[in-house]
């Protein structure tokens, strides 16, 4: 392992990256708990531009080795650079939409932008230009929906803006005058009415608004995983289990990597839970 960290590092100095890579993946096959090899490697693919890769290695020498100052310090380079890359990739993004008139995607591609990078120039000029032109379509948007979905549209503003219980009380008028709990505006009411008490940690309303939408819709994710972090937070592990599962069969294509990553965890978190109480 001496030999190819070394050799890693020769191939690095003369910048082929591609060999130092590989000498950095041998250090580790010699010996997991050799920290070295994965700072080798994550410095090649770091140069080799998969951020990514580089990344997945710098966590597993951090599991090896949690306070190496090395591996800590690349690990905020890496993601400050997949940060800004995210950040231009949403930039070019935002221009050809605003090229092709989609301008509320435009818009809403600018504003998640803005989350990681608040005082980016070219973000804020963007935004500048979009703005007017989104808030004159949402106004015309808005003037053609009728009573209900006003009240749905207000609703989703007062969630934006973290008001919970404002937002709570508009999904349940809207829910109460649709009189019709398989209305799609209903189920929409309810799911999001439960992503509100999941907020303020009401998990048994959050099961209850969950299950009315699963109720119609069984393949919902975002209600299923919902559900199955209310389930959990009370203690009903076998059930949380069950709609974790549910949410893992469909795979990472249809759920979305991070999505089933988290339900990955719980499943494996629940699965010790269960153990431990049957064993004691």
């Amino acid at each position: 392992m001496t030999f190819f960290s070394n050799r890693s590092a020769c191939y690095a100095a003369l910048e082929m990256w591609e060999q130092a890579a590989e000498d950095g993946k041998q250090c580790i096959i010699c010996n997991r708990a050799f920290v070295k090899g994965y700072f080798r490697a994550a410095l090649a693919y770091q140069n080799l531009g998969n951020l990514e890769t580089a990344l997945e290695y710098v966590k597993r020498g951090l599991g090896v080795e949690s306070s190496n100052a090395d591996l800590k310090k690349m690990s905020r380079e890496i993601e400050e650079a997949m940060r800004m890359r995210r950040v231009d990739a949403a930039i070019e993004t935002a221009n050809k939409l605003v090229a092709a008139r989609e301008i509320a995607d435009a818009y809403k591609t600018v504003d998640a932008a803005l989350r990681l990078d608040p005082t980016n120039t070219d973000l804020n000029n963007l935004m500048d230009r979009i703005r007017p032109q989104y808030e004159r379509l949402e106004k015309a948007r808005v003037a053609g929906l009728d009573r209900n979905e006003r009240i749905k549209e207000e609703g989703d503003t007062k969630f934006k803006n973290a008001d919970f219980e404002g937002a709570i009380a508009c999904y349940t008028r809207c829910i109460e005058a649709l009189r019709d709990d398989t209305n799609p505006l209903a189920l929409k009411c309810y799911a999001n009415r439960a992503a509100c008490y999941k907020q303020l940690s009401n998990f048994e309303a959050t099961i209850s608004d969950s299950t009315m939408v699963l109720d119609q819709k069984p393949d919902d994710i975002k209600s299923l995983m919902r559900r199955a972090q209310a389930r959990e937070a009370c203690e009903r592990y076998r059930l949380a289990l069950q709609d974790v599962r549910q949410v893992i069969a469909f795979g990472p294509e249809v759920c979305g990597k991070a999505t089933y990553d988290l339900a990955n965890g719980m499943q494996h978190r629940l699965n010790r839970v269960i153990n431990q109480l049957k064993q004691g």
